[in-house]
């Protein structure tokens, strides 16, 4: 008898675990007609927005340098659902019929605002959040991002323009090694701890990373991105960040429920690349990242 309870309790604990993973990560992919990047259980799908022509002043923004809009999922562990959730870069014509479409297919809006200042043409961000079934969520984001002028299907490479750029001093500067995309370095810290929405541990791939980005533009660079922040490192962060000549462009929430309570952290910097990663790497001293 004992044994047939324990055989019969393995099978329920295999069938409940297979059943919190997604039917079909593919699926999602093929419903918003890009390949993602995977971790663990999780996948993320960006979306560049490449049809657009951005400059601050008379530098041209790079889609990836802060262009770009995503899309995550990750297993509530739940059956089938997953909880999913985002940002999406806009023009500002483009964020009442955005709004309008989330509302429509019953995602929650948990912010809208700027990252950037003075960019020509105004750019705003929507951030996101849904739970369901994976397949439903994939479709009605592929409705939602249907309303803007984001390339559908795979992006085409982006043409090299020159040899690479040359990073290594400004991540010597940081401590690590990022990501190489033609003249852009993207650099990623998590946060120790953990961070929760509804109870629901969120991790770094969904958005929970201080992010930094870096464009060489001539003999110089540009410099963009987001802490994030508890409310005690707001305040610390921007005076390194001014002190260094850094501009902060907005600090505001991402999220509705999260725990603890976050803020993010947006900038501009344009300078040469080690003094604008001198200045970056003072403010992240300034909060508690895992590098």
């Amino acid at each position: 008898m004992r044994r047939a309870l324990l055989v019969f309790w393995a099978l329920l604990l295999s069938f409940t675990a297979a059943q919190a993973e997604p039917s079909d990560w593919d699926k999602v992919e093929k419903a918003l007609g890009r390949t993602g990047a995977r971790q663990a259980d999780m996948i993320k799908i960006a979306f560049p927005r490449t049809d657009l022509s951005v400059k601050i002043g008379e530098i041209l923004v790079e889609p990836g340098l802060a262009l770009t809009s995503w899309v995550a999922f990750k297993p509530t562990g739940m059956g089938n659902d997953v909880m999913m959730m985002g940002d999406i870069a806009l023009l500002e014509t483009e964020v009442a019929p955005v709004t309008a479409k989330l509302v429509a297919e019953g995602i929650q809006v948990t912010a809208i605002h700027n990252h950037l200042l003075g960019s020509v043409p105004v750019i705003m961000y929507v951030h996101f959040n849904g739970e369901g079934n994976p397949d439903k969520l994939a479709a009605a984001m592929h409705s939602v991002l249907s309303a803007t002028g984001t390339p559908a299907g795979v992006p085409a490479a982006a043409a090299a323009d020159g040899p690479p750029a040359d990073w290594r001093k400004v991540e010597a500067i940081f401590g690590k090694e990022g990501q190489k995309k033609g003249n852009l370095l993207q650099l990623s810290f998590p946060r120790r701890g953990k961070i929760t929405e509804k109870g629901m541990v969120i991790p770094p791939f969904m958005g929970m990373a201080t992010g930094i980005n870096l464009q060489r533009v001539g003999g110089k660079a540009v410099a963009t991105g987001d802490f994030v922040l508890i409310g005690t490192e707001v305040n610390p962060v921007i005076r390194e960040l001014v002190l260094h000549g850094i501009t902060v462009t907005a600090v505001h929430s991402h999220m509705l429920f999260e725990s603890p309570r976050l803020f993010f952290l947006h900038f501009w910097g344009h300078n040469d690349p080690e003094t604008l990663a001198r200045g970056i790497a003072a403010a992240l001293g300034r909060v508690d990242p895992a590098k």
